[in-house]
């Protein structure tokens, strides 16, 4: 597991998207994580979309299912997959500026809730699926991330997890100069590997079902990011201020670190499903 050099809790990680909350609007839209392209053709757009419906897809989404998006940043993700599949979403966020986005676009079946993950007083067995798109990443406790989300599935309920991942053994100046730099500028508690996570899936009671690392399918995420952070750099003054004077301003230090890592290998993102165990004897019709 890298660990940044400066602890990293949910306090920061909170003030981190909230005080960058224009900047992540003008450079990434209402959603906040990569894109995933299949023949290079696609707008962003419709890359990053095409990133939730391979989440939708993995999660064999079934009309009336009560879903839980971990990390859900302005609440598109789960917008989008109540839209798509007719289920009911409760989406997570540390952000006071995304949930109060989020607030402002309501959408049938989709309740976003301001409060940490690890604390997330739903009850036990309460969903039938759930997906954290590349929020696991600033959790502090992140076998307390699996088991939290074990308890709240019910028997079969499904889990995916898009992740950004170290990579295994890694050498030493790419721990040293690129991943622990994106965790501290980033504001990551840690960034596993994948045997890490699964790892940590499987004490928690999942079965690993899959595993895909599509990092060359969304590594151009960056480059596009870079293009518009640089733009908005040159005609907004608001995007300099913040670039050049806020306490979280250092990571627009990771942004080149990020090219770099995915093209040395440094750094994978990885999707993973998982799922729970179906109850023993329970009857075909509750599966």
């Amino acid at each position: 597991m890298i660990v940044p050099d400066i602890p990293q809790n949910a306090v920061a990680v909170a003030d981190h998207y909230d005080e960058l909350d224009p900047i992540y609007r003008r450079v990434w839209g209402d959603h906040v994580h990569h894109g995933l392209w299949a023949t290079g053709r696609e707008t962003p757009a419709e890359a990053v979309e095409a990133l939730i419906d391979t989440v939708g897809d993995r999660l064999r989404l079934r009309p009336g299912e009560a879903c839980v998006d971990i990390g859900c940043g302005y609440g598109s993700t789960a917008r989008r997959l109540a839209a798509t599949h007719k289920v009911g979403v409760t989406g997570f966020t540390l952000s006071a500026e995304q949930a109060h986005y989020a607030a402002a676009h309501p959408a049938p079946n989709v309740d976003i809730r301001l409060r940490d993950w690890l604390f997330n007083g739903l009850t036990d067995a309460s969903a039938h699926a759930a997906w954290a798109i590349e929020s696991s990443e600033h959790m502090v406790d992140k076998p307390e991330f699996f088991a939290e989300a074990h308890r709240v599935l019910s028997p079969g309920g499904r889990f995916v997890v898009c992740a950004w991942l170290a990579e295994t053994d890694a050498s030493g100046w790419r721990v040293r100069h690129l991943l622990e730099p994106i965790c501290r500028e980033g504001r990551l508690p840690s960034m596993g590997t994948r045997e890490e996570y699964e790892a940590m899936a499987m004490a928690a009671g999942f079965s690993i079902d899959g595993y895909e690392d599509v990092s060359p399918r969304v590594a151009r995420t960056w480059t596009i990011c870079a293009r518009r952070l640089l733009k908005a750099l040159a005609v907004d003054r608001e995007t300099r201020r913040l670039a050049l004077g806020a306490r979280n301003r250092i990571f627009v230090l990771s942004i080149p670190r990020l090219i770099l890592a995915y093209r040395t290998g440094a750094m994978r993102y990885g999707i993973f499903t998982l799922s729970k165990a179906e109850q023993k004897g329970a009857p075909e019709g509750q599966r």
